[in-house]
């Protein structure tokens, strides 16, 4: 019989209109400063100070002490926590501190790279090492690992690979699946593989090999049964409240509307550091809105400077006294075959008076959260394969 324990107690129209503007110098000169890349003081790291204030204030601290008595008294522990606990970031951290991990270190897959390595570049930061010391991550043609490395974050596919040459995972003590919900082939093999890496140790008296399986929602009785009843631990979040806006009718080109949202949104919102998120579900709806959103920009801004070849497309401004648009806005996409160093764009701070706009695919509802979302636009376009 399972166990089972609870812990913590607009409408669109496309009636927009626009004045074509021209660039002045000043603008020219606010757009060098921007592309270049330039920082204020306010979007430098964090200080140690502030991580851990963060760090305590998230819903899975108030029960960290009794979330590792469930760790070190079962061998497969399956937790579900709500998005936002703090469960990725936090739980690794505090097997380290309370070193659980005696022989080994921790692996944490993710279903996608894009999380593997922003999980792993904020947990370097809380723990104040350099990423591939303590902390690092190993993704498709990239590992920042090294033999000091204690936490590894890595895609489900690595863990995979890793087992081709060791099934029984010797290298690794705990091994934390996330996002199990998923459900992709690489993830449910792995279930397979650890499940059999713990039963062999176990039988030849090896260390141990714990598994901790993690996930938002999923169904936990199918994957507690299949880990011997596995015991379930629930880990409450944080509620906010949240106002939906649905269009009043369908709309033929949903492309269209949703880059008139955008500039609806942009001129109309509170001039405040604002970030919206689009949610997207291929790679080329991302190019495509982008594409368009270029032609609506020339058209406010005359001469305003874009290559459509590079990723400078990707860092289009709208100056805010030229054109009359409130801030500046700043645009990122966000696709899982992107480079690491363009996807980590999307979560570090914004200028100052800077709107970010982030055209993404479902790559941003996985193990990704991204600091100061306030507007999510949701096309409702599934790719199904």
């Amino acid at each position: 019989m399972e166990s089972k324990y609870k812990i913590g107690g607009s409408s669109l129209t496309n009636g927009f209109k626009a004045e074509k503007r021209h660039s002045t110098p000043d603008n020219e000169v606010l757009l060098k400063k921007f592309r270049s890349g330039s920082e204020s003081p306010s979007s430098k790291a964090y200080t140690s100070q502030n991580l851990s204030k963060q760090r305590k204030a998230l819903p899975v601290y108030a029960v960290k002490n009794k979330l590792l008595e469930e760790i070190n008294k079962h061998s497969t522990l399956i937790i579900i926590g709500e998005t936002g606990c703090g469960k990725t970031t936090q739980i690794p951290q505090y097997i380290r501190e309370a070193r659980l991990a005696k022989k080994g270190s921790v692996a944490i897959t993710q279903p996608r790279r894009v999380a593997a390595v922003s999980v792993a570049t904020r947990v370097s930061k809380e723990m104040g090492c350099q990423l591939g010391e303590t902390v690092g991550y190993a993704v498709r043609f990239e590992d920042v690992t090294s033999s000091q490395t204690a936490l590894k974050y890595m895609t489900d596919g690595m863990l995979l690979r890793e087992a081709l040459a060791d099934n029984l995972l010797m290298s690794y003590s705990i091994v934390i699946l996330d996002e199990a919900h998923e459900r992709t082939i690489h993830t449910d093999v792995l279930f397979g593989i650890v499940k059999q890496a713990q039963s062999i140790r176990k039988a030849k008296m090896f260390t141990p090999l714990k598994i901790i399986l993690m996930s938002a929602t999923m169904d936990v009785d199918q994957f507690s049964s299949y880990f011997d009843d596995a015991p379930i631990v629930y880990l409450e979040g944080r509620q906010h409240h949240v106002d939906i806006y649905s269009t009043l009718e369908p709309q033929d080109d949903y492309t269209f509307s949703i880059l008139v949202t955008i500039f609806q949104i942009h001129r109309k919102a509170p001039a405040k550091s604002i970030k919206q998120i689009f949610h997207y579900t291929w790679k080329l709806s991302v190019e495509y809105v982008l594409n368009l959103f270029c032609l609506a920009v020339l058209f406010l801004c005359s001469t305003f400077p874009v290559q459509t070849e590079k990723f400078d497309v990707y860092y289009l401004l709208c100056v805010k006294e030229a054109q009359g648009m409130g801030p500046m806005l700043k645009v990122h996409p966000l696709f899982a075959n992107m480079a690491s160093n363009h996807q980590m764009e999307v979560l570090r701070p914004g200028a100052p008076n800077t709107r970010k706009l982030i055209l993404a695919t479902n790559v941003a509802e996985t193990s990704l959260t991204i600091p100061g979302v306030k507007y999510v636009i949701d096309s409702g376009m599934v790719k199904q394969r």
